[in-house]
């Protein structure tokens, strides 16, 4: 890959009058995409519910839990379940999981809400919980492994699944459920890609002749040098790359 981008292609460069025509144009088109959002987020809304045992356990920090708890007394509930591979050093868990979870931070503003986000570990909890302290994550944390066949019940167990779920008193039940790129509604990183130029550089995309497309199936688009792109900030940080708790 070019240091300066010099030995890529580039736009047509224009007048500014004609750049904003056809911005304009794109601009329709925006909107309406938006506007679709707007129509399926309203289709989510009125989808059926079905019900869930919400005395499923759970491992959490104070250790045996259950689902009812993981609501910390919201009424709603966003669990994203992690793939773990127990066992495996740092470098070898998975760089998707690793990817959009590093993007979840800022939670007050879903707590505005009456919504309570966590992570359910589909490993053990005293292996994964301690590669949540070496990544600096702050959400909540559990393991579901010992439920995953009723929590993912009709899923594959060992893929990444965005689960929402409602409670009523005592009463738990799964509202929504998505997996694959369904996950990106935790991301703001290919958000801000999509908006540049080069794009997100994969080799899938549809770019014209020239651009850059350096990340795909022979460079993975969240793994470089041997592990999870997100990784290198926390060992430059000072972390133990053994999955300690403490720093190195």
């Amino acid at each position: 890959m070019s240091r300066d981008g010099t030995d890529f292609a580039t736009p047509e460069i224009v007048d500014r009058a004609t750049f904003h025509t056809q911005l304009d144009a794109l601009r329709a088109r925006e909107k309406a995409h938006m506007k679709e959002g707007d129509a399926v987020a309203a289709a989510r809304r009125r989808l059926p519910m079905v019900k869930v045992d919400g005395a499923t356990p759970l491992i959490g920090e104070n250790g045996p839990a259950t689902l009812l708890d993981a609501f910390e007394g919201r009424q709603m509930l966003i669990a994203y379940y992690y793939m773990w591979f127990d066992g495996k050093p740092a470098p070898k868990q998975c760089e998707g999981c690793t990817f959009f979870t590093t993007q979840v931070r800022e939670l007050s503003h879903i707590h505005s809400r009456d919504v309570t986000y966590a992570t359910f570990s589909q490993g053990s909890y005293e292996e994964s919980v301690r590669y949540r302290d070496f990544m600096g994550w702050q959400m909540p944390w559990y393991s579901a492994q010992k439920s995953l066949e009723t929590l993912l019940a009709g899923r594959r167990i060992g893929m990444m699944h965005l689960v929402c779920y409602l409670r009523r008193g005592a009463d738990v039940f799964e509202t929504y459920w998505t997996t694959g790129r369904g996950v990106e509604a935790m991301d703001n990183s290919y958000r801000l890609l999509d908006l540049t130029v080069y794009g997100r550089q994969e080799d899938w995309e549809d770019s014209p002749a020239g651009w850059p497309k350096h990340w795909g199936e022979t460079n993975h688009p969240f793994r470089r040098d041997g592990r999870p792109i997100s990784q290198w900030a926390r060992l430059e940080a000072g972390y133990s790359d053994d999955l300690g708790a403490n720093r190195a």
